[in-house]
């Protein structure tokens, strides 16, 4: 099997290249990882119970 520089591939074998680069997050799930600002308005957060 011949290796052709990434630059030399059609666009179509070019993007299934990083296509199969970005897939791949071995089990993590990023949208867990984000870290929410202390900044924003949070509606839910200003509720106070009733009595």
């Amino acid at each position: 099997m011949k290796l052709v520089p990434l630059e030399k591939q059609s666009k179509k074998e070019q993007r299934k290249f990083h296509a199969r680069k970005r897939r791949d997050w071995n089990g993590l799930k990023p949208t867990t990882r984000v870290v929410k600002s202390k900044k924003v308005y949070d509606r839910k957060k200003l509720k106070k119970p009733d009595f």
